[in-house]
């Protein structure tokens, strides 16, 4: 064909591309090159079928990759010929079409995006007709994720199908100019969902139901909001009575709330943000920032008790920014549910349930399709370290080093947990799904995955799990599949792995994996480690030096026994009495302990980097029990940044049976000696776990000939950890890898899983 001669030609797009305005962009592209086509949604993909010339043809192709809308992630883009098609004047946008991928993959189901800055400006526009609209939304932003029925996504796939456009709507949804040009979500006062209150037996809709919920938060009381991806519970984070109510409803002692504000200027009056902070803060995912707290900020002290740091969110949905307006004030927004159950996301439940915390509810008719939290973040050498994917984030793809020949489901761990679908060279980290410790949990992780199954036509044939026999995923495992279609993977080689894949390395590496506790493939547990790692296995060059947990669980509870664990059988000596420790401790206490660990009566060994900060914090005097999972290490982080340039306390460093193992005597007898400030030393405990890593890995490398360092496991979520390590790292010369968009804690096992499974499967032939 001559460069002059048009021809007939079929572009399939693949990637996020569905739910994010890539159609009309299409249109206006082609539409500027005065080309004749029409495009379509394919399953998850975009088709583009068209006539053009070569070079009009390549322009085509360079604009959808270089100049896509900003929330679409294009995957690749194949073109191929196709006979001759129709006389076609001019360029539309089809019905979609469902017919079966031909590829293996996954349709790029796009995460829900927070109300743009057009549609905001609507919302508050006495003038426009959507004026205080809850539901505003367009092709940049709104819900996405949480309202699919089925793909292709179209407004009649979704729960908007039960809308019908009013002809105002109709107009903007049909017009290529305007920018609600098949915005699924589309909607206005007329034809769109509505407002409702309830509670007890007062009811309002519309203006009347917000202003009711406003008037109850205003007094001191509890609402429970039903939002993007499940019913929150809001309440004055400035009211010290309505926090601590908050606290005893919802059975959450401690564990710090979020905080919403209005906008970056009431955020700046709760925290401390970097540029990078700011850029994270403002996004269109909306997590949950945990940034700097400042000093004499407007919260009530039980917002984050003691944590030095506050959660801090933006609206993300119009209703959000009405009740941020009307009330002026911090509030805190956190899960609606009671502590440790999956959030509600249906309205009968919510009104069987959320009434035992909750003054009223504040729900709508427009139903949610998945259970998706807020997503929580923060920033770490200047780069964004995410903690819960979930909002905003999940479900979008991830990349496969391996591709899978057989589809996996990955199963993930026990706490913050997640699963993982993936299939030829992508894989698909599922929503936060919180603690997989009863029947409810393990409803909704069924109801999720089953979910996410069908919109994607998915069938596991594979299932990979975690190596501990209790955890309840790996009991799904052995339910789910017979033993020849389960890839067990040791915990910590999937956190190494999950860092390794998301930055597409290839192996072998070196992989820290600091985390609470994860079954060794010795029958203890793990958790401080230093592994030389490919996708398939890998080999134990070092540890933390084990001590036992005297009562298991228990001792995870309550930090004082894994203080008492060290001192009394761990498996260095720690040569100072702790005299001020032991005597605030009840003496029965303190004997039973020490019967336990002497006769090894329920006291498992672990070899835990976050055992180890629990023992520090209890040595310390800083928490003796712990409110909720990690709180003894997140305090420690917070008395640490008190002192940040302290120096390291005495460590060592010690050869046995192979491997390199921390000797923390030297460190806990510095801490025990109590000679110096609490912040000081909680800082210089940090800093020589920085340096006896470093070391670790120095000599590692050295054997090795490996330089590359992957860092996981859920104690890189402190900050502490997350800045300073890396930085000492590179400086000996190592290049250092930490997971962004996907979490370095147990959030991201399952991905870590899923790549270990296709690997191992790929090499198997």
């Amino acid at each position: 064909m001559t460069t002059g001669t048009r021809g007939s030609w079929r572009l399939r797009v693949r990637g996020t591309v569905q739910g994010v305005g890539f159609r009309p962009f299409v249109h206006r592209v082609a539409t500027g090159l005065g080309l004749d086509g029409v495009v379509r949604n394919v399953d998850g993909d975009v088709v583009i079928d068209l006539t053009a010339t070569p070079p009009e043809l390549e322009r085509l192709a360079r604009a959808l990759r270089d100049d896509a809308p900003p929330h679409a992630r294009v995957g690749d883009i194949t073109v191929a010929a196709v006979p001759a098609l129709s006389a076609r004047t001019g360029f539309t946008v089809a019905v979609s079409d469902d017919a079966a991928r031909a590829e293996p993959g996954f349709a790029g189901l796009p995460p829900d995006l927070a109300t743009c800055d057009d549609c905001v400006r609507e919302l508050f526009d006495p003038a426009d007709r959507r004026y205080c609209y809850p539901f505003v939304n367009c092709t940049a932003c709104g819900p996405r994720a949480t309202i699919v029925d089925d793909l292709p996504y179209d407004r009649a796939r979704t729960a908007m199908a039960a809308f019908p456009l009013c002809e105002e709507c109709a107009r903007e949804y049909h017009d290529p100019a305007d920018r609600r040009f098949h915005a699924e979500p589309v909607a206005c006062p007329r034809c769109g969902p509505q407002l409702a209150w309830e509670s007890g037996p007062v009811r309002a809709a519309g203006p009347d139901a917000l202003a009711a919920a406003v008037a109850t938060v205003a007094a001191g009381g509890i609402v429970a909001l039903k939002g993007l991806g499940g019913y929150q519970l809001v309440a004055d984070a400035t009211d010290a009575a309505a926090v601590a109510m908050l606290r005893r409803r919802k059975a959450r002692p401690r564990k710090p709330f979020a905080v919403m504000v209005a906008d970056g200027v009431a955020a700046r009056q709760l925290g401390q943000f970097s540029t990078a902070e700011a850029e994270v803060l403002t996004s269109a995912a909306r997590p949950v920032l945990l940034v700097a707290a400042v000093p004499d900020s407007p919260l009530a002290p039980g917002v984050h008790p003691g944590t030095g740091r506050t959660g801090v969110f933006l609206p993300c949905t119009p209703l959000h920014h009405l009740v941020c307006r009307e009330l002026a004030r911090p509030l805190v927004v956190t899960s609606g549910n009671v502590a440790d159950e999956p959030i509600v996301i249906d309205d009968a439940e919510a009104r069987r349930t959320l009434p035992a915390v909750a003054d009223g509810l504040l729900l709508h008719d427009r139903p949610i399709r998945a259970r998706y939290d807020d997503s929580v973040a923060h920033v770490a050498g200047g780069r964004l370290r995410t903690v819960r994917r979930a909002c905003g984030y999940a479900p979008a793809a991830l990349p496969l080093p391996v591709p899978a020949t057989r589809p996996v489901l990955a199963v993930g761990a026990q706490l913050k947990h997640t699963f993982t679908l993936a299939r030829g060279d992508v894989a698909l980290l599922g929503p936060h799904g919180g603690s997989l410790d009863d029947a409810d949990a393990l409803a909704a992780f069924a109801a999720t995955r089953e979910q996410l199954c069908r919109l994607h036509r998915f069938t596991p044939e594979l299932v990979a799990h975690d190596l501990h026999p209790g955890y309840l995923s790996t009991a799904y495992a052995r339910d789910a599949v017979p033993r020849s279609c389960r890839v067990p993977v040791q915990h910590h080689h999937a956190h190494v792995v999950a860092c390794a894949a998301e930055h597409h390395l290839r192996p072998p590496f070196l992989g820290i994996a600091y985390d609470g506790l994860g079954w060794g493939d010795d029958g203890t547990f793990w958790g401080g480690e230093l592994l030389l790692a490919t996708y398939t296995g890998y080999r134990r060059l070092g540890r933390f030096g084990r001590a036992p947990m005297p009562g298991g669980e228990a001792a995870v509870r309550r930090p004082v026994r894994m203080a008492l664990g060290y001192l009394y059988g761990g498996e260095f000596p720690v040569t100072t009495a702790p005299e001020a420790f032991l005597a605030r401790l009840a003496p029965a206490e303190t004997r039973i302990v020490r019967r336990m660990v002497d006769r090894g009566v329920n006291c498992p060994s672990a070899s835990s980097a976050g055992r180890l900060f629990d023992a520090a914090a209890a040595l310390l005097g800083i928490r003796d029990d712990a409110g909720y999972e990690g709180e003894a290490v997140v305090m420690l982080e917070a008395v640490a940044s008190r002192a940040p340039d302290s120096p390291a306390l005495p460590w060592a460093l010690r050869t046995m049976d192979g491997r390199w193992v921390f000797d923390w005597g030297p460190t806990l007898s510095a801490l025990a000696a109590g000679d110096q400030p609490v912040p000081v030393l909680a800082a210089g405990f940090h800093r020589a776990v920085v340096e006896v890593t470093t070391e670790m890995c120095v000599r590692a490398a050295e054997r090795t000939g490996i330089g590359v360092v992957c860092l996981s496991g859920g104690c890189l979520h402190n900050a502490f950890l997350a800045t300073e390590l890396p930085v000492a790292l590179a400086a000996a010369g190592l290049d250092v890898r930490l997971g962004s968009a996907v979490p370095a804690g147990d959030g991201g096992i399952s991905y870590g899983q899923a790549v270990v499974a296709a690997a191992r499967t790929a090499a198997e032939g």
